[in-house]
């Protein structure tokens, strides 16, 4: 009898061995050949450990019915088994001594505590946070957009005048039927020249010229009273600032009366550059004057011509020991034109005149008056960013600022469909703090050829012509 029982023991014994070896044969195969198929290797685990269980149960209770396998121990090896059959815990037991299941469970689900991080580590990820949230304040400069031709970067092909568009949106397209409203239900009388009386109705929302047609976009007062629509068409916002209802208020910005009192026998307008050596396309040794001051000098030849006193500031004032540095260009230019100011009172304008940076890809080119132009980009500094002001860069002139942006933008969508992309707007204040009549205005960008930048000053010189003489 005794014997008989080592047999049946021997037996037992070794059918658990096999059916344990069999189990984990297919475990393997059924884990290789279910890698490409993202297998749940928990789910066949468990499968293997259950049909262990089962297989090795049967055997048991067929040889020895009296014996009870819920039996718990608290202690050990069993002291985590509440719902587990004692087969399902030796299961459990052998399946983590194999490589193969150390292998698989070590999938990097689970981290690693170290400790504390390095004091000096936390210092560093808090930096960090700082820069990242406050970029703009590492930026050269800080006034080129960077765009990617996706949201503000002006047409690539002249619209005809049954669309305009205003700040490179189409917006005649996206709005339909209120462009075809503001068009058609303007009270202005026209002559026989087809051009405005010089009379500026109430109800008009851009300037009144004799001698040029309206040939874009007139929007109505009730239109730019929405604050969503004047944001959409009108201005793009960096996401270093804010431009809250607050604010943008475009019932203020059309009441600014920006007509200048003096006569021309003083100083009125001063141009000058922040950054002189922004070059055009095809600036070289054949054409060195393809850069933002030769344009300066243009455009104060043409307002010269209009009648207004000129002064161009040509200093230099992003060279620093003969290298190129904008970090602190700002600095060293609200030196200069304060000292141009104190010099000149009468002063009224200043003109900051740049060339934007964008993709080397795009290449921003308008037809306006005929003849194929860089688009100009009113930029407006509101000294805040999203956490409030920026109290080291006051600006008592920043809403006159943005209404004067705001004024020669839709005079030029009015009388010059496709001159100007949507007025950008971002944190830091650009020295426009110093006259209410300030404006950063960027004209083209790399890409754009000299002549290109020339096509645009004699527009620009018209909508400003405009805003200053009150019509």
């Amino acid at each position: 009898m005794k014997q008989r029982n080592k047999g049946i023991n021997w037996y037992i014994k070794k059918m658990m061995f096999a059916v344990s070896l069999v189990l984990a044969v297919f475990l393997s195969i059924k884990e290789v050949s279910e890698v490409g198929k993202k297998a749940d290797l928990h789910k066949a685990e468990n499968w293997a450990k259950e049909g262990a269980g089962l297989g090795a149960s049967y055997i048991w209770r067929h040889q020895y019915p009296a014996a009870t396998w819920e039996e718990k121990d608290q202690k050990g090896l069993l002291s985590d088994t509440h719902e587990k059959s004692v087969i399902t815990v030796i299961c459990d037991f052998l399946f983590s001594q194999s490589p193969l299941y150390r292998y698989a469970g070590s999938s990097g689900k689970t981290e690693t505590d170290h400790g504390e991080a390095d004091p000096a580590y936390e210092g560093y990820l808090e930096s960090g946070k700082f820069y990242e949230e406050h970029s703009f304040l590492l930026y050269d400069g800080g006034e080129e957009s960077g765009e990617d031709g996706s949201i503000n970067a002006g047409t690539h092909k002249a619209q005809p005048a049954e669309q305009p568009s205003v700040g490179g949106d189409t917006a005649a397209s996206q709005e339909p039927e209120q462009n075809q409203a503001a068009q058609t239900d303007q009270p202005a009388k026209t002559d026989k020249g087809n051009t405005l009386n010089a009379d500026k109705d109430p109800a008009m929302t851009c300037a009144s010229s004799a001698i040029w047609p309206i040939a874009g976009t007139v929007y109505r007062k009730e239109q730019l009273a929405d604050y969503d629509f004047m944001i959409k068409h009108f201005y793009s916002v960096h996401t270093s600032t804010t431009a809250g209802r607050d604010l943008m208020k475009s019932d203020k910005f059309l009441s600014e009366d920006f007509t200048l009192e003096g006569g021309s026998d003083k100083p009125q307008i001063l141009i000058y550059h922040t950054h002189s050596q922004e070059e055009f396309a095809d600036h070289g040794p054949d054409n060195p004057t393809a850069t933002v001051v030769g344009i300066g000098n243009y455009l104060t030849e043409i307002l010269t011509a209009k009648g207004y006193s000129v002064i161009h500031d040509t200093s230099v004032y992003d060279l620093q020991n003969g290298k190129l540095d904008r970090n602190k260009a700002y600095t060293f230019a609200l030196d200069g034109i304060t000292d141009i100011l104190q010099k000149n009172p009468s002063i009224e304008v200043i003109l900051d005149v740049h060339r934007d940076g964008v993709n080397e890809n795009l290449h921003m080119v308008n037809q306006v008056n005929g003849k194929p132009t860089a688009p100009i980009m009113f930029f407006n500094g509101v000294s805040q960013t999203p956490k409030g002001p920026i109290e080291y860069l006051p600006n008592p002139y920043r809403n006159q600022n943005l209404a004067f942006s705001f004024q020669m933008q839709l005079d030029a969508a009015a009388y010059f469909p496709n001159l100007t992309r949507k007025i950008y707007i971002k944190g830091l204040r650009y020295n426009q703090h110093l006259r209410a009549r300030s404006a950063l205005i960027e004209v083209g960008a790399q890409t754009n050829t000299y002549q290109e930048a020339l096509n645009a000053m004699e527009p620009l010189a018209e909508v400003l012509d405009m805003v200053l003489q009150g019509n």
